[in-house]
C-alpha cells in the first residue's frame, strides 16, 4: 500500500476508539482525521478501495468511513467484500445526491449515508451513536432475545432463525433488536430511526422502509403473511409476538 496516512495502527489506547477512513481526497482525509482526533479518535486513512479492504478486518477498527468514489475498487465494491467477512459498522460518503444512490449503498450493507456536504459535527454525532450501541449492549444483562425460531445474541451481535446463521448488516441487526425489545408493540418509523440512529428522521424518507425490506428478505417473511415484522398502516412497524395466541 502506498501514500498511507497512518496515525497508529498500535492500539495504543484501550479507550481511545479506532477509525479506518477510505478516501482518495488527502486533503479531505487529513481535516476529518485532525477533526475526529480532537475528540479522541484514532483515525487511519487510505486512499484507494484495495487498500481500504486490505485493513478493513483483522486490524481492530470499531468503524469504516467509506467514500463511494474510489480509484481501483469502488465503495460499493469494497462494501460487498467487507460484507463476506464482517459486519463492521460502515458509514459510506458520496457526492452525489441521488436517492437511487443511497439506496444501493443502505442495500449492500452501508449503516447510514452521508453526502459529502455534512457537516463534521454530524459525522461525530453518528459515530458516537453507534459505538455507544455497541457498548451498551455488551453491558446488557439480557444476552439473548427470542421470538419463536428466531434467536438473537446480542453479546456475539448474531441472529438465528432456526439453525440458519442470518447475514445481518449492522443497522438490520440494531433495527431487529430495536423491534424484538418492544415486540407486539408498534414501533414509528421516526422512533425507529431515532432508536438506531439517535437522530431526527428528516434525512431521507425510505431508510426505514429500505432496512425493513432488507430484514424481511433475510428472515424469509412475507409482507402479505407476516411472521415476524408486521406493518401497521401508518402507524410504523411490529415484530409479532410469538407467545401470544
Amino acid at each position: 500500500m502506498s501514500n498511507l496516512e497512518i496515525n497508529s495502527l498500535d492500539s495504543q489506547s484501550a479507550q481511545r476508539s479506532r477509525l479506518l477512513l477510505v478516501d482518495d481526497d488527502q486533503k479531505y482525509c487529513r481535516l476529518i482525521s485532525d477533526y475526529l482526533s480532537r475528540y479522541g479518535y484514532e483515525v487511519t486513512a487510505v486512499h484507494d478501495g484495495q487498500s481500504g479492504l486490505q485493513l478493513s478486518v483483522g486490524h481492530g477498527f470499531d468503524a469504516i468511513i467509506l467514500d463511494v468514489m474510489l480509484p481501483g475498487l469502488d465503495g460499493y465494491a469494497v462494501l460487498k467484500k467487507l460484507r463476506e467477512q464482517s459486519q463492521i459498522p460502515v458509514l459510506m460518503l458520496t457526492a452525489l445526491g441521488d436517492e437511487t444512490d443511497r439506496i444501493v449503498g443502505l442495500e449492500i450493507g452501508a449503516d447510514d449515508y452521508l453526502p459529502k456536504t455534512f457537516s463534521p459535527r454530524e459525522l461525530l454525532a453518528r459515530l458516537r451513536a453507534v459505538l455507544r450501541r455497541t457498548k451498551a449492549v455488551e453491558q446488557s444483562n439480557k444476552t439473548e432475545i427470542t421470538v419463536g425460531p428466531l434467536a438473537i445474541d446480542l453479546l456475539a451481535r448474531r441472529a438465528n432463525l432456526g439453525d440458519e446463521l442470518l447475514a445481518l448488516t449492522p443497522v438490520e441487526f440494531d433495527l431487529l433488536v430495536v423491534l424484538a425489545q418492544a415486540k407486539g408493540r408498534v414501533q414509528t418509523r421516526e422512533h425507529l430511526l431515532n432508536e438506531i440512529r439517535e437522530r431526527n428522521y428528516d434525512i431521507f424518507d425510505r431508510t426505514i422502509d429500505v432496512h425493513i425490506s432488507a430484514l424481511r428478505r433475510k428472515l424469509q417473511d412475507d409482507p402479505k403473511n407476516p411472521r415476524f415484522i408486521r406493518t401497521v398502516r401508518a402507524a410504523g412497524y411490529m415484530l409479532i409476538d410469538q407467545s401470544c395466541p
